[in-house]
C-alpha cells in the first residue's frame, strides 16, 4: 500500500489568533487564491498567540505599545516559520525592522470608529463611563464631551462587548471595520468623520513579507491596491513627522478622490481640553507635503499638546 503524500503549501500565512485576526487572514487568504488561481489549501494559515492578547488588565502604552501586536509574529517570519504576516495596519508601529517591508495592503474597508451604548456622542448620557484604551479616543471624547469619565477597556470584540453588559462602562468604541468582517456591524453606531476622526491606517489589511523574499513579494504585490496604499503610506508619514507614540492623542482622516489625497489631523493634549486641526491637499507619495502639515501643527502645538510629539 502506497502512502499518501501532502503537498506542502505554496505560501505559510501567520496571523494572531483573535477572531477579527483570523477574519482578516482568511480574507487575504481568499484573495491570494482568487489572484493566483490556487486551491484554498494552497495558502496554510498559522495563528500566532501575540503578546498583546496576553495581558488586558492594562493599556497597550504601559506595557510595550503596538510592538505587542508584531512582535511574535516578527520572530516567525524572520525565522522563516511563516512566509507572510497579515495584520490590522493601525496596530503596526510606524518604524518597523528593515528585514521586513509590505508588498500589498487590501482595499480599505470602513475606516469609522463605531460607538457601542449609544447612538451619538451627543446621545452620551450625563456623565457616562466610556470604555476605551486608546489615547485618541479618549482625548477627542472628552474634547466633546469634558462630562464623561474614562476608564480603560482592553480585549478582542467580544471581551469589550462582555464588558459592557457586565455594566463595567456605558459606552465603549470598536472600529467599523472590524465589525463588518465579523458580521456584526449592527450592535454599533458608526461615528460620521466630520465630527470624529479615525486612527491613522483603520480599516486596512496590511500584510508583510521579508524584505528579501522577491518571490513572495511578487505573489502578494497582485493583491495590492494602490488608492489604499496612497492613503496609508500618507498617514504613516504624517505619524513618522510627528514622532509619535503609543501615549500620542492623533487622528487623521486621508482620502483620495480624482487623483488628489484630503488630509485632515488632529493633535490633543490626553486630558481633551485643548485641540488642534490642520488639512493639506497633495498628490499621492507628496511627503514633503505630509511632513509640511505636520510641522505646521507642531509649530501650533500647545505645551500640553506638543509634550507627547518628538517630531518637532
Amino acid at each position: 500500500m502506497t502512502e499518501a503524500t501532502t503537498t506542502p503549501p505554496r505560501l505559510r500565512l501567520g496571523t494572531r489568533n483573535s477572531p477579527l485576526a483570523m477574519a482578516q487572514a482568511v480574507e487575504t487568504r481568499a484573495r491570494l487564491c482568487a489572484a493566483h488561481g490556487w486551491a484554498e489549501d494552497e495558502v496554510e494559515l498559522v495563528p500566532v498567540l501575540a503578546s498583546g492578547d496576553k495581558v488586558l488588565d492594562r493599556p497597550l502604552s504601559e506595557i510595550g505599545g503596538k510592538a505587542l501586536w508584531t512582535k511574535e509574529l516578527d520572530q516567525w517570519l524572520g525565522e522563516g516559520r511563516i512566509d507572510i504576516a497579515v495584520h490590522s495596519a493601525k496596530d503596526v508601529e510606524t518604524i518597523r525592522p528593515r528585514e521586513f517591508h509590505f508588498p500589498a495592503f487590501l482595499p480599505r474597508a470602513d475606516r469609522r470608529d463605531s460607538l457601542v451604548g449609544a447612538a451619538s456622542i451627543a446621545a452620551i448620557p450625563q456623565g457616562a463611563v466610556v470604555g476605551t484604551s486608546a489615547p485618541r479616543r479618549a482625548a477627542q471624547l472628552l474634547n466633546l464631551r469634558p462630562d464623561c469619565k474614562v476608564v480603560t477597556f482592553r480585549g478582542n470584540v467580544a471581551t469589550r462587548l462582555k464588558k459592557l453588559a457586565e455594566g463595567e462602562a456605558d459606552v465603549t468604541f470598536l472600529a467599523a471595520a472590524g465589525l463588518e468582517r465579523l458580521g456584526q456591524a449592527e450592535v454599533a453606531s458608526p461615528l460620521g468623520s466630520d465630527e470624529w476622526i479615525p486612527a491613522a491606517a483603520q480599516g486596512v489589511i496590511a500584510i508583510e513579507c521579508r524584505a528579501d523574499d522577491a518571490q513572495t513579494s511578487a505573489l502578494l504585490s497582485a493583491i495590492d491596491h494602490a488608492p489604499t496604499r496612497a492613503e496609508l503610506e500618507s498617514e504613516r508619514a504624517l505619524l513618522a513627522a510627528l514622532g509619535g507614540t503609543c501615549h500620542s492623542p492623533v487622528a487623521v482622516l486621508c482620502e483620495l478622490g480624482g487623483g488628489t489625497l484630503a488630509m485632515r489631523a488632529a493633535l490633543f493634549s490626553p486630558d481633551g481640553a485643548e485641540r488642534i486641526e490642520g488639512t493639506a491637499s497633495f498628490a499621492p507619495g507628496d511627503h514633503a507635503a505630509v511632513k509640511a502639515l505636520a510641522a505646521d501643527l507642531l509649530e501650533r502645538a500647545t505645551p500640553a499638546i506638543a509634550q507627547h510629539f518628538n517630531g518637532a
